[in-house]
């Protein structure tokens, strides 16, 4: 097992084998898995949140095709692999805010040869409003949510106007919200996005909606507004039980 403290958050991290999956890797950040790597099979994604972020990513663009993306919060860059491993030669651009974390998970967990990927160090509102990051991303992901405890200014409608500025209009901004019962900060982010995107889905194992369960929902919104077709195709792709809240039932979950 490889560890390293990390001085930012004052946090020990891990790197040690996953032997439930041969040729993977679990990060862990003060004692909590935060991210989950086949370095054998990239393409095979183990953490069911992300597993539905990555049938998102499938719809983005026919199959194989490079698209651009943007990940705020880069984590052990699990969605970044898929990526490449599924979207060969698509630029990727990555913001994290804790340096050592991400030089950590490099030294250990290197990215698949050709994998084209550009690091941006600092908070990620500020990086997409000032820093360098130029034109616009065919799919955003942003996942530093734990919980009501996340940073203030990354949770409003405010913010989730600059992304979907930066987003191609036919582009789709993920949002990965992990949240505990009764699931207040989750539904805060559902209305928080609607405001700014209008038509937004909410992406979960059946049973998150009765919020009654820790875990995780993942928010999508497109530009240029929710397609049944996607709803269709990412209940068929699970995983299993899976439901996508959209509409009026989107309405009543976000509000109750």
């Amino acid at each position: 097992m490889a560890e390293r403290y990390l001085g930012g958050s004052g946090l020990h991290a891990s790197i040690e084998k996953d032997d439930r999956v041969p040729g993977s890797y679990v990060l862990s950040i003060g004692g909590a898995e935060q991210s989950h790597v086949n370095l054998r099979h990239p393409d095979d994604v183990f953490y069911e949140y992300l597993r539905r972020i990555a049938n998102v990513v499938d719809l983005a663009g026919p199959r194989g095709v490079p698209l651009r993306f943007l990940h705020l919060g880069a984590g052990a860059l699990t969605l970044a692999r898929y990526v490449q491993a599924t979207r060969p030669g698509s630029e990727q651009v990555a913001v994290e805010l804790e340096r050592e974390l991400l030089d950590f998970v490099l030294e250990h967990l290197p990215m698949p040869e050709g994998t084209d990927l550009a690091v941006h160090f600092g908070d990620a509102r500020q990086e997409v409003a000032f820093g360098d990051i130029e034109g616009a991303f065919d799919v955003i992901v942003l996942d530093v949510f734990a919980g009501d405890d996340a940073p203030e200014h990354l949770t409003t409608a405010g913010f989730y106007d600059e992304l979907l500025d930066v987003l191609e209009p036919d582009g789709v901004l993920l949002v990965n919200v992990g949240d505990d019962p009764p699931l207040t900060f989750a539904k805060l982010q559902a209305r928080e996005l609607a405001s700014a995107a209008g038509s937004v889905a909410a992406l979960a194992e059946t049973g998150m909606f009765s919020s009654t369960r820790a875990g995780n929902i993942v928010l999508a919104a497109r530009r240029d507004g929710w397609s049944p077709v996607w709803t269709d195709a990412l209940l068929a792709a699970g995983p299993h039980p899976a439901a996508v809240l959209t509409g009026p039932e989107l309405e009543s979950f976000a509000g109750g």
